[in-house]
């Protein structure tokens, strides 16, 4: 895997995922799987990058089809993910170029 994707860093996982599967990704995929726990504070506390995580899904729930929990088959909600992705990266990819070439016309 790490051949396969150079640009993997540490990835980070919510407290649910504590366990196997930190030693699993270790001998493995040989990456660094970091557990973010929650605090236990009795007001908000932005945790450490917890929020990438949190801000990731909110963009993916801007996806209608991913709002709600209608697919069987992983493949199928693997598919949208990466259609709702491509979607987000497309727009902003334009939005820059629009940009730039707004700036050049100036």
């Amino acid at each position: 895997m790490r051949a396969a994707h150079r640009s993997l860093r540490p990835i980070w996982a919510d407290g649910g995922y504590t366990g196997m599967l930190v030693d699993w990704a270790r001998e493995k995929l040989h990456l660094t799987l970091e557990i973010v726990k929650r605090s236990d504070a009795p007001r908000f506390v932005v945790l450490p990058r917890r929020w990438v995580v949190e801000r990731t899904l909110s963009w993916l729930m801007r996806s209608r089809r991913l709002a709600r929990d209608y697919e069987t088959l992983p493949a199928t909600s693997e598919s949208i993910i990466l259609w709702s992705m491509t979607m987000l990266m497309s727009r902003r990819l334009a939005r820059r170029t629009h940009t730039a070439t707004m700036s050049l016309a100036a």
